[in-house]
């Protein structure tokens, strides 16, 4: 039994590493894309996309250097606390938005 239960927290344990690592599947983009759009809402949504999570780090497209100037400046901290409140599961320690110009045409 003891094995088992060591077992279980090394299983536990690796699984936690590959999704930080971002080394997983297990979450889509889609599933991504969705807990982004809930957290950023309509308006900045059609003006972003999701580029995918590298080491806990979400990537976010961002459409024009403007709003990435105003992402990183005034909302990333807000962006990024709501997104761990209400997403946890997704475990994103961090945001990293990227100038995208092809969004939006």
């Amino acid at each position: 039994m003891k094995e088992t239960f060591g077992s279980l927290h090394l299983s536990r344990a690796l699984a936690d590493v590959i999704s930080l690592r971002g080394l997983a599947g297990k979450r889509s983009n889609d599933q991504l894309a969705a807990a982004w759009r809930d957290v950023a809402g309509a308006v900045l949504s059609e003006r972003t996309r999701v580029l995918g999570v590298r080491r806990g780090i979400l990537q976010i497209g961002v459409a024009s250097a403007p709003l990435l100037s105003e992402l990183v400046s005034f909302h990333k901290t807000e962006l990024l606390e709501t997104l761990q409140s209400e997403h946890a599961d997704l475990k994103i320690r961090d945001l990293k938005f990227r100038l995208q110009s092809s969004i939006g045409e």
